[in-house]
């Protein structure tokens, strides 16, 4: 783990000076025609199968470092970057406009706190920290050093949620009281690596509830109460690979569901409301096509074949309505990234939204270790809002 660096970002800079190393910082708006350098920090699932490629996909980004300890590994894949062997040599390179960090949940907070440090602009793999504490520190500390600061919520560009968003936006449904949202997978075997090994951050709520919670919240905003059930279910499982933890908004039901033992295909939407109900199965086909090596981009990209059914009543009888899936667009966070940069713009993702995400991450873990219901700090007023 990296060296954590103590300081505000004046320090953190006086400091880099001090040992020989000359850093321009830029302001957030950036009207340079070049394309921004961007350093990508690890290249295990996560940098390989998401980040590289779709900072790639973006005219106006250039992937130029990759931080890896295999070279080899990295170079099939991309010829033409350097290749690093620690963060510190991206973090003192002034070539270097971006750092996206792409690595075990413990590192994020002290490698982004001294990407910042070094003048970086900083795009952080979710989960955004371990801690809400963390966060708020990193928050703080990119406003001091006027540097993006933005979490990789890529599913927010899902094909069946913003198929979901513009329904619930078209009042078709009526007053949603119902909401289901399932990530089921069949892994039954335990695999040795870190996200299924004890720690903080390990475990499918902190890896695939992260997108479900964030999802949730775009839609419905901030609920009052949460109660979460977790379990290890897998045959020597050490880690959560079960949740089911439900937000509750007034009478509205908000459920998100997660499972590692789900043989059959499940609903991955299930909408109620006093207008009608909608059910959407399969999930977006992104990020298989990703793991096959596709790159973004082509007539089909984000292209899902199985669309959701709308039921609803008229004239006392029952009716049916096939809704057309609209096309998911993971390279939409990394656009909006640039033009954030070059604009000076909001991020894809804020990091008010990204906190948000936390705390309720962290009130749902206390809630299924207690076995109460946890309440909202000020669901009117989410901290950092």
């Amino acid at each position: 783990m990296p060296q954590r660096r103590h300081g505000t970002c004046a320090g953190g800079l006086a400091h880099l000076r001090s040992v020989g190393i000359s850093l321009d910082l830029r302001p957030v708006v950036n009207s340079d025609p070049q394309s921004l350098r961007v350093a990508l920090i690890g290249y295990g699932f996560a940098g390989k199968t998401f980040h590289a490629p779709l900072i790639s996909a973006v005219s106006g980004l250039a992937l130029t470092h990759v931080v890896s300890s295999d070279a080899s590994k990295v170079l099939r894949d991309w010829p033409g970057v350097r290749v690093v062997a620690t963060p510190d040599e991206a973090f003192r390179n002034p070539e270097i406009d971006v750092v996206a960090i792409a690595t075990p949940n413990t590192t994020h907070f002290d490698l982004a706190r001294n990407a910042l440090l070094a003048g970086k602009h900083v795009v952080v793999d979710k989960p955004f920290t371990i801690t809400v504490g963390e966060a708020s520190e990193l928050i703080a500390l990119s406003r001091s050093c006027s540097r993006l600061l933005s979490v990789f919520h890529d599913r927010r560009w899902d094909a069946d949620f913003l198929t979901v968003r513009e329904l619930l936006a078209s009042g078709r449904l009526g007053e949603v009281v119902h909401f289901e949202s399932h990530y089921d997978r069949f892994r039954p075997e335990v695999r040795v690596r870190w996200r299924e090994l004890p720690g903080p951050g390990s475990g499918i709520w902190y890896d695939l509830g992260y997108h479900l919670v964030d999802q949730a919240l775009q839609l419905f905003g901030v609920p009052d109460t949460i109660l979460a059930d977790f379990a290890a279910q897998r045959k020597g499982g050490q880690v959560v690979d079960y949740f089911h933890v439900v937000l509750c908004y007034g009478p509205r039901r908000v459920i998100l569901h997660g499972g590692s033992l789900v043989h059959a295909g499940s609903a991955r939407f299930v909408i109620h409301g006093t207008r009608g109900s909608f059910v959407k199965n399969g999930m977006d086909p992104q990020e298989e096509a990703l793991k096959a090596g596709r790159m973004p981009g082509g007539a089909d990209w984000g292209v899902d074949p199985r669309d959701g059914t709308l039921f609803y009543v008229e004239g006392g009888e029952l009716r049916s309505e096939i809704i057309p899936t609209l096309r998911g667009n993971y390279g939409a966070y990394y656009q909006g990234v640039h033009d954030a940069i070059r604009n000076g713009g909001e991020a894809p993702v804020t990091t008010t939204e990204a906190i948000r995400v936390m705390t309720i991450l962290e009130l749902a873990a206390r809630s299924d270790a207690m076995g109460i219901v946890m309440r909202m700090p000020d669901a009117s007023n989410p901290p950092l809002s």
